[in-house]
């Protein structure tokens, strides 16, 4: 029913910012659920990062809160989601999901933070 596809750099320089884009098919961001970022990193496994539901409040994991920041456009049906000050230990899976409930997953971006 939904489809989320993200998009980005599959590389980006330690210190610099990561910022990926969720386009949505088949709903609208603004009308229902909450969507979510969550990556997949080797050693600490899944992890979710935060989401924001369909009114835009957002939400964030207290671990990564302060470096982390979400939005969407609503006349795009976009979400996005930046990391600020990354490292190599940022390197991972990337994927938006719908939650509240929980729902589709996109097939996830990877990104690798090296030089």
């Amino acid at each position: 029913q939904v489809q989320l596809r993200e998009s980005g750099p599959g590389l980006v320089k330690p210190s610099q910012t990561l910022s990926l884009t969720c386009t949505v098919s088949g709903g609208s961001i603004d009308a229902r659920y909450a969507w979510s970022w969550i990556r997949l990193t080797p050693g600490k496994g899944l992890e979710w990062m935060g989401g924001i539901s369909y009114v835009g409040k957002v939400y964030y994991s207290s671990s990564l809160k302060s470096r982390t920041s979400i939005s969407r456009d609503t006349s795009k049906n976009q979400l996005f989601l930046q990391l600020r000050s990354v490292t190599p230990e940022d390197t991972a899976v990337y994927y938006c999901v719908q939650s509240a409930p929980w729902g589709d997953w996109g097939q996830g971006t990877r990104v690798t933070v090296s030089p």
